[in-house]
């Protein structure tokens, strides 16, 4: 670790000042010095001459003038400079899930975006490359993570780079302030008790990167020791007392729920320390005392290195954006002391790297920007200009952030789609509401049919219910098996089945995966936006069904440790379609059809239909009466996938990696089976529907896969609207409902002020503002409701809700890949804990846990959690159920918070098969 670096040299032709030229025949670009490079310059009566630049980090002894540099890094900036319009930030993400929430907020404060890359992206000479070579970053910011320093696979380049580049900012939050103290010679050991998702009080003595901030709070299971620091490391802020603070009920939570940072708030939220509170009845030991002093944060003595143990970025760490805007003042000034040309530096350099390929962009800058002229504007819009450029594998691989999130292309022999509909005024109620509009158009037997179906329709939740049968022209079947190699991992790609309204059918091998194929096929319809003014809905007709947990594969995950027995993926090309507004109790009829077709037939015959349906509550009522809701035979009892003791051991495990620092929440789950031989599926809907309505409810027939979803979810996963804005609203906190009103109440305020299930909620929104943010506008990200009580007819729930404007060049299916699947099933961060649930759990968790909904032709989707659901499929009904695992949980409640989802849902089938 102590062998020199040398960078590469590069002969020049330069003008004897500071800034040197290098030419040739197609490019002409102004570089400077480098940081802590050696130059000699021959002159030659004034014109240009020769000159060798060289870089080398040397670290066989304390470096020469560090204490030059100490003294520089001390004294203020007397003279006034103007600063640079932006600052370029390589942002480096130890595979986490809140880097995203850290770019987004550096994205605004900068004044450009930082380049995003995992930490074994490059390798140390690309790095190096770039940093001092191309001079193409200002400063670093190393984000939180799983694991620890002292693991390379956790921590990949981190360490060679804060050890190497003393002469570069640099900002470790959480596990990267760990890695500064561990390089250093620090010891990393574990925190009296883990504290994830809950809020400490933070004093600081006054450092520059806590300018303006009073305190801060706290997410970690790790910390540095503080005895162990050494000299060179400084103590800059530490906890002030043992105790955690409530966030709901804290002078600053309806600041947090503005998501405005106001001038007096005083209070940082952590969101990334474990969970153990001092009243837990946790089975693990901590220690019998508690030490009211845990280092948060750290600054070098000589280098402009720092680091924070709480996350500045979570949502609710009230200042946590001054700690950004801090460090960028740092990097100003470090600069200013020590390169006198920053601010032309930046005028010729690469001002947005979150593209293609930061080398071809950085020549086309650099051609393009004249001397004259106002180069950062021109910069930006070069920047703006060149975001769909498209290059070759080679040079992408440097730069692009997962290489998930793609810029749509133009596609051939696209087709052209056109809508014809019909509104029906006031109708729903007239003809005995949504239950008699689909047993009366579709129920009959009910094969190969959908309902969208909002039966809970509450203000603020969802407003229109959509359901359809087979279809005309158009219709399709799809059916998709990810492939599955001898060892039983899912190595990506898979087979699609396919039968159309003929009943033609085809097998092929997708070798890019069902998403990929998805995204293709709604970038291929072209249609009139003009056929679609006066609905006040977004689905116009489209794909409509499933998407399975193990698709995960498509979303970053390696492999699936488990096979589901389901299809993994199952949807209708919808071409027509029935839409419900619940609110005004219109009814809409809707047709697509290629332009030489004509569909009027099927709107004929549905209106005439839809028109006789008056009074017809009697008829889905008699539909229902003939097929009784119990079972017909079973074949034997229900069985758990785990027993009480397997279960409770399991979340043993869970709250071990937590300990460990691998996880801040892990969402575990299991299953419940029952065989049977005959069921009306359709029949169990409708009871459950009746028990327990839910906003984004959903019933799905596949008859060829003899495969029947019911489901009553309560919860939204992602929607995209007309407006193109995402919204997430995810549900974590979960209480039964009383008996009377009063006992309700008292309940609802039990839940609104858990600690627990705080911290629960607050890790998953966090989560979630990091997956919106890969792919939404920076800065548009926001929280307008958190924490929020629902109620439903069975208990009541904690949920938040999350928006953002997408990104222009995002399609709608990369912003499902950025966020599937949903956070409040998996746990953070994201990636590690599904890979340790994975460990953990028996089997495959299916279509459970995934998602339902539509994608319409027009590229807008919604899309629910599927919770609270009986999967019938091959002679077996299943419903799953959990919790989220926080270092805050004791086993045997966790093990009765599952059983009581189980109960719930089996109660909503009182009479049915399940409880025969």
């Amino acid at each position: 670790m102590n062998s020199p670096l040398r960078l590469f040299s590069s002969e020049l032709t330069c003008p004897a000042s500071e800034s040197m030229q290098y030419t040739n025949s197609s490019l002409r670009v102004s570089c400077f010095i480098k940081k802590g490079g050696g130059v000699r310059v021959s002159n030659r009566n004034g014109r240009n001459a020769k000159a060798v630049v060289c870089c080398q980090l040397m670290h066989s002894h304390k470096e020469e003038e560090s204490n030059e540099r100490k003294r520089k890094l001390q004294e203020p900036v007397l003279v006034p400079v103007q600063k640079a319009d932006f600052v370029r930030t390589l942002l480096i993400d130890n595979y986490d899930s809140y880097t995203y929430n850290v770019y987004q907020e550096l994205s605004i404060i900068n004044g450009v975006p930082p380049v995003v890359i995992q930490n074994d992206d490059w390798t140390w000479e690309e790095l190096c490359h770039y940093l001092y070579e191309e001079n193409a970053f200002d400063n670093i910011v190393i984000s939180p993570g799983p694991g620890s320093p002292a693991c390379p696979e956790d921590i990949g380049i981190c360490l060679q780079l804060l050890l190497k580049c003393w002469d570069i900012p640099i900002l470790g939050v959480c596990l990267g302030h760990q890695a500064l103290g561990y390089v250093h010679g620090a010891q990393i050991v574990h925190a009296s008790e883990p504290i994830h998702g809950r809020l400490s009080e933070v004093e600081h003595n006054g450092c520059q990167l806590f300018h303006d901030i009073p305190s801060v709070v706290r997410y970690h299971s790790l910390v540095i020791d503080s005895e162990s620091l050494p000299e060179e490391l400084i103590p800059i802020a530490w906890t002030s007392s043992t105790s955690t603070l409530p966030f709901i009920g804290s002078k600053d939570f309806g600041k947090f729920n503005t998501h405005e940072v106001q001038p007096d708030q005083s209070i940082f939220i952590d969101p990334f320390l474990a969970k153990v509170g001092s009243g837990s009845s946790n089975q693990f030991d901590y220690g019998k005392t508690r030490s009211a002093r845990v280092l948060m944060g750290i600054k070098h003595s000589t280098r402009p290195h720092y680091g924070v143990q709480f996350h500045p970025e979570s949502v609710a760490t009230c200042y946590g954006n001054q700690i950004f805007k801090n460090f960028r003042e740092i990097t100003d000034d470090y600069w200013l002391r020590f390169r006198s040309s920053f601010k032309e530096t930046h005028a010729h350099s690469n001002a947005c790297m979150q593209i293609s390929s930061a080398n071809r962009l950085y020549r086309e800058v650099c051609r393009s920007i004249s001397a004259e002229n106002n180069a950062v504007d021109q910069l930006k819009k070069i920047v703006h200009a060149d975001r769909h450029l498209e290059y070759n594998k080679a040079e992408m691989k440097h730069l692009e952030m997962f290489n998930m999130v793609n810029t749509p292309h133009a596609t051939t022999g696209s087709k052209c789609l056109k809508l014809k509909w019909r509104k029906f005024g006031h109708l729903a109620g007239q003809v005995g509401g949504a239950k008699s509009i689909f047993c009366g158009l579709f129920g009959h037997e009910a094969e190969n049919t959908f309902w969208l179906d909002s039966s809970s329709t509450e203000k603020g939740r969802a407003r229109f219910s959509f359901m359809g049968g087979k279809g005309g022209s158009l219709w399709k079947h799809l059916m998709f098996r990810l492939s599955h190699q001898s060892d039983g991992s899912s190595k990506g790609g898979g087979y699609l089945s396919t039968e159309d309204s003929q009943g033609s059918a085809e097998t092929i091998f997708l070798e890019e995966g069902f998403l990929d194929f998805l995204n293709k096929e709604l970038q291929s319809y072209h249609y009139g936006k003009n056929e679609c003014e006066g609905l006040p809905f977004d689905f116009h007709g489209g794909y409509v069904g499933y998407i399975g947990y193990d698709l995960k594969v498509e979303c970053g995950v390696k492999s699936n440790r488990h096979k589901s027995k389901t299809p993994d993926a199952c949807f209708f090309f919808a071409d027509n379609l029935v839409a419900i507004d619940h609110k005004n109790d219109d009814v809409y009829i809707l047709a697509i059809h290629e332009e030489s077709s004509s569909i009027t037939q099927w709107l004929d015959d549905t209106e005439e239909k839809l028109l006789s349906l008056n009074g017809s509550v009697r008829v889905a009522l008699e539909i229902q009466n003939s097929h009784p809701l119990t079972f017909y035979s079973c074949k034997a009892g229900l069985a758990a996938e785990k027993s009480r003791e397997q279960y409770i051991e399991d979340v043993k495990k869970c709250l071990n990696y937590i300990k460990d620092g691998e996880s801040y929440e892990l969402c575990l789950t299991t299953q419940i089976r029952k065989p049977i031989e005959e069921l009306n599926s359709l029949g169990l809907y409708l009871h459950l529907r009746e028990r327990n309505p839910a906003p984004y409810a959903a019933w799905l027939n596949f008859s060829k896969e003899n495969l029947s979803i019911c489901c009553s979810s309560p919860e939204r996963f992602l929607q995209l609207d007309r407006k193109n804005i995402l919204e997430d609203k995810p549900i974590k906190g979960t209480i039964a409902r009383g008996a009377t009103k009063e006992e309700n109440e008292l309940l609802k305020l039990k839940l609104q002020f858990s600690e627990k299930d705080q911290a629960e909620n607050l890790m998953i929104v966090d989560l979630l503002r990091n997956d919106l943010g890969r792919v939404c506008d920076p800065g548009s990200v926001h929280v307008p409701r958190l924490m929020d009580v629902e109620s439903y007819a069975t208990v009541h729930t904690m949920v938040s809700t999350i928006r953002g404007k997408k990104r222009s060049d995002v399609s709608a299916i990369n912003c499902v890949k950025a966020a599937f699947p949903g956070g409040s099933m998996t746990g953070a961060p994201k990636l590690r804990s599904m890979e340790l649930l994975d460990s953990i759990e028996s089997c495959s968790r299916g279509i459970y846990s995934g998602c339902i909904g539509f994608f319409s032709y027009n590229q807008r989707f919604d899309l629910n959690i599927v919770i609270r659901t009986v999967i019938i499929h091959e002679g077996e009904a299943s419903i799953g159920a959990g919790g989220a695992i926080v270092a805050l949980s004791n086993p045997e409640d966790e093990y009765e918070e599952m059983v009581l989802k189980f109960c719930l849902e089996l109660i909503c089938q009182r009479n049915s098969f399940f409880l025969s």
